[in-house]
């Protein structure tokens, strides 16, 4: 990492040697290649600091953020649009994740940040500058009445994100999404297996559909772009674990904004009991303060974040 890829306003460490810094940052990118490269793993999502030291804590051996539980955490909606969510607000909480753990941490990185492929290309040389062990980026424009972007334009957004990474000589794993799902297409196995097979080929390393749960979805996705590896977002509970999803060749599975959504649950049904019923029993069977409070009084020497 040189002084040409981080701009001043972008977070980083700054109280290791720069030598350690990479070195520990060389080491992560290559763990977090070497975890896509045979078997399944989970990649948790955490919305924080807190949740994600906690998750590292657990020992799951990557994590990812989550645009939505760190949108929710700020009283945000789940957005693309910049005046909702900010790039640089973005790249902060992503660079706050990658300083907080000793583990790859990979980006939600929404649709770039940019809607033409140069824009593209400058936000993730951006996001490459907070210490990321990979990327994602969707093909959603955000527009209801356009909602994808055009197969040409979205494969050369694509293309341009492989070059933003290669040109900074860092190894950073992209993730190419095809939001078929999400946007309500009306073909939208179809349509991702044809848009995540041209993503592949513009580059992309690893290949997201979010949305199918199905056993037959599943397999038809990983087939269509094996040899590269497929990314299951499991949302909910769908009837199969991390064993059965395994077996039909899934080799990541990520929760999004789930975990965030399972803490809000737990605060939601406390604070409308407390409120309705004047009682407390939503506070049952609480994490024990002093477990937490222990686990975390460890990582006071560590910082979460400094600018440059």
């Amino acid at each position: 990492m040189n002084s040409s890829q981080v701009s001043s306003s972008t977070p980083r460490v700054v109280d290791a040697p720069e030598s350690q810094f990479l070195t520990a940052l060389v080491a992560r990118r290559k763990a977090f290649r070497a975890l896509h490269e045979g078997g399944c793993f989970v990649i948790p999502n955490p919305w924080d600091v807190g949740s994600a030291r906690y998750l590292q804590h657990l020992g799951f051996p990557a994590l990812a953020t989550t645009s939505a539980g760190f949108a929710f955490s700020q009283g945000l909606p789940d957005s693309s649009d910049d005046l909702v969510v900010s790039r640089e607000r973005s790249l902060t909480h992503i660079s706050a994740i990658t300083t907080a753990v000793d583990l790859p941490v990979s980006a939600d990185f929404m649709s770039g940040y940019g809607r033409a492929p140069e824009d593209v290309a400058d936000s993730v040389a951006r996001c490459i500058a907070t210490g990321v062990a990979g990327l994602s980026i969707e093909d959603s424009t955000g527009d209801s009445q356009s909602p994808l972007y055009d197969l040409p334009i979205a494969i050369e957004r694509v293309r341009a994100a492989r070059q933003a990474i290669d040109k900074s000589g860092h190894d950073v794993l992209l993730t190419a999404r095809a939001e078929c799902y999400h946007v309500g297409h009306a073909d939208p196995l179809k349509e991702s297996v044809r848009r995540l097979q041209a993503y592949a080929d513009a580059g992309a390393d690893v290949l997201f559909a979010p949305g199918p749960q199905s056993v037959a979805e599943i397999k038809t996705l990983v087939e269509a772009v094996a040899p590269k590896p497929l990314n299951l977002l499991v949302f909910r509970d769908i009837s199969l674990d991390v064993e059965e999803i395994a077996a039909l060749g899934v080799r990541r599975i990520s929760v999004g904004g789930a975990l965030a959504l399972a803490a809000w649950t737990g605060f939601i049904r406390a604070a409308k009991t407390l409120l309705s019923d004047g009682s407390f029993a939503g506070l049952a069977d609480l994490v024990p303060f002093a477990d937490i409070n222990k686990l975390f009084a460890k990582n006071c020497a560590k910082p979460i974040a400094a600018e440059v």
